[in-house]
């Protein structure tokens, strides 16, 4: 059974999204939802936590409230695939282990395709996107989610991919469906203030690293990295609006 775990902010939303499709689910699930519309937790690792510590599945499954999972089958399909896969550690719907983004998510309003190459089977990547990721239980009651690293709510699991990629874990995107309805286009100074910690982090064992909002290499200066990756993302979104919508 998969413990599904969504920190909301905006009730109509979590109900119109992550919610309506979970009801038309034809698995057993467990649902956590952790309500932080009066802002008592100051991070996603925090909060995440917290619920993370309260699942009673063999896998936890970390979702926005936002996130819409197009089928019936979703969360047995995708059970089955983690059972097959030796030394999972986590498990997204979006992703990279290089320049090119992994999904066949959609995300926005008017939705459009997060990757360029539609995938039949599940890849291995580096990180998964924030939007959604799932964790064996028993991995996540050894490797919770790093707060003092990620105190704000961005990177939070860029940074435990690494953690768990560096233990010998893989981390894998599987080819499901799903709608995120917000775009992913925010970068707030919180951004930029995690990203600093993490690389500084695992600059150590990493080169490279690869998120869906970034791709950074550990020893560049940091400030030329942000306007290249600017223009990287923008004229990525070009090509997928016009050949992948």
């Amino acid at each position: 059974m998969i413990s599904v775990v969504s920190v909301y902010n905006n009730q109509e939303i979590l109900d119109k999204c992550l919610i309506r499709s979970l009801e038309k689910q034809n698995c057993p699930y467990e649902l956590i939802t952790i309500n932080n519309t009066q802002n008592e937790f100051k991070s996603a690792a925090e909060a995440l936590n917290y619920g993370g510590n309260q699942a009673k599945g063999e896998y936890i499954m970390f979702v926005h409230q936002d996130m819409e999972l197009n089928s019936p089958n979703w969360l047995g399909d995708v059970e089955e695939m983690i059972k097959s896969i030796e030394d999972v550690g986590v498990i997204g719907v979006a992703g990279r282990k290089g320049k090119t983004p992994r999904s066949n998510m959609k995300h926005g309003t008017p939705p459009r395709s997060v990757g360029i190459f539609p995938q039949d089977n599940p890849i291995e990547v580096q990180t998964v996107d924030e939007c959604l990721a799932i964790v064996p239980s028993r991995i996540f009651q050894e490797n919770h989610f790093d707060e003092e690293t990620c105190q704000g709510w961005h990177l939070y699991l860029t940074d435990y991919c690494l953690n768990l990629k560096t233990k010998g874990y893989h981390v894998y995107v599987v080819p499901k469906p799903s709608h995120h309805l917000s775009a992913g286009d925010s970068f707030s100074d919180d951004y930029y203030q995690t990203l600093r910690k993490i690389i500084k982090k695992h600059k150590n064992n990493y080169e490279w690293i690869y998120s869906t909002t970034g791709n950074w290499h550990t020893t560049y200066p940091l400030l030329i990295q942000i306007i290249y990756n600017k223009l990287y993302r923008f004229v990525e979104r070009i090509i997928i609006s016009f050949f992948f919508l």
